[in-house]
């Protein structure tokens, strides 16, 4: 039998092992999403991976966008992420028609499907970030979160090209562009990481004690405050105070994450393929009716050990094998020579 091989303590290993680990928490929290209303557990384990995994998913991502933020690269990079939404925004809505026959369905690409929120909400982030590549570290901060806080205020419709999250988490895009090196050096081993990963699942615990009482509304991100039923001029004191726990949540759960090179860094080099690919599998269950024979809180261990085996599963080389055309697609096929079609414009009207 094969041993995992360990082979040394990496930063990039550590960012790789949590990124996996918050893939598996995206798919443990969709697929808890359907019965959160009906069992207690479900709703408290909902809400706990709430506080922190998207915060600390837009944190790696901030973190690796420091190799690829400017020049060629970054640029390709903005057209591969612009190609992976209009790609997979298309293939969710033929399935909503073709398969659920989704009644009132709202097609278009301004309202991005279900999780591609994230998509279009990485490409403004690279874009916010290149206009401000020349403020200080601090100065980018503090608009970040003056963003995040007045996105709340505004009149509209928070979903709308994931308007609101984009502003929302994009303190946390920064803080991992910024200081996510600097963030995990300082993370120690220790009494100290075992008392934290003991808070984090305190935290839990008191989540299901009914000591969370606020509306999942303000930890989706995705709400403006008048959306979420807030008039007052002080409702942007309330996001301070999410970020506040999210920032709490996020550094507990840093406790977890191993720091050694391992399986599980390979499988969070593949995280993509999870999250793109999952949704697909998350809709099939919800349609296909097993939700309703889920009578009894016992199926949420179940529920958790099924996504962490999918999560395993989207993340193998041979998915990446199959889907690589459609996920990561060939940017150089898209590249036109400017030139070119200037002569061949110019032809027409000769």
């Amino acid at each position: 039998m094969n041993k995992p091989t360990i082979i040394h303590d990496d930063q990039d290993s550590f960012f790789y092992n949590l990124r996996f680990m918050l893939i598996v928490c995206v798919l443990a929290g969709n697929a808890l999403e359907p019965i959160i209303t009906r069992f207690a557990g479900a709703e408290a384990m909902f809400l706990w991976i709430y506080t922190f995994h998207m915060p600390l998913f837009v944190w790696v991502t901030g973190y690796f966008a420091r190799h690829s933020l400017k020049g060629t690269s970054g640029r390709n990079v903005l057209k591969q992420i612009a190609l992976q939404y209009l790609l997979f925004q298309s293939l969710y809505a033929v399935m909503d028609y073709t398969v659920f026959h989704t009644p009132h369905m709202r097609l278009s690409i301004f309202a991005p499907y279900l999780l591609l929120w994230f998509l279009a909400s990485h490409f403004c982030w690279r874009l916010l970030l290149r206009l401000t590549l020349s403020w200080k570290p601090i100065y980018r901060l503090l608009g970040a979160v003056m963003l995040g806080v007045c996105a709340g205020y505004l009149p509209i419709d928070g979903f709308w090209l994931s308007f609101s999250r984009t502003f929302v988490f994009l303190p946390f895009f920064v803080i991992g562009y910024d200081y996510g090196a600097s963030i995990r050096s300082h993370l120690r081993s220790g009494w100290g990481r075992s008392i934290a990963a003991t808070l984090s699942a305190a935290l839990l615990g008191w989540i299901g004690l009914g000591g969370l009482n606020i509306s999942p509304g303000w930890l989706l991100g995705s709400m403006t405050y008048a959306e979420l039923g807030h008039h007052e001029w002080f409702a942007g004191i309330y996001r301070l105070g999410i970020y506040a726990l999210e920032i709490g949540s996020g550094a507990l759960f840093l406790a977890w994450v191993p720091s050694l090179t391992s399986r599980l860094t390979d499988l969070g080099r593949r995280t993509l393929y999870v999250f793109l690919l999952h949704g697909f599998l998350v809709r099939l269950a919800v349609w296909s009716g097993v939700y309703n024979y889920m009578e009894t809180s016992l199926y949420i261990p179940v529920i958790v050990s099924i996504a962490l085996l999918f999560a395993i599963t989207l993340a193998h080389p041979a998915v990446r094998h199959a889907f690589r055309p459609l996920i990561e697609p060939d940017i150089a096929r898209f590249h036109f020579n400017r030139q070119g079609v200037l002569k061949r414009s110019a032809s027409w009207f000769r």
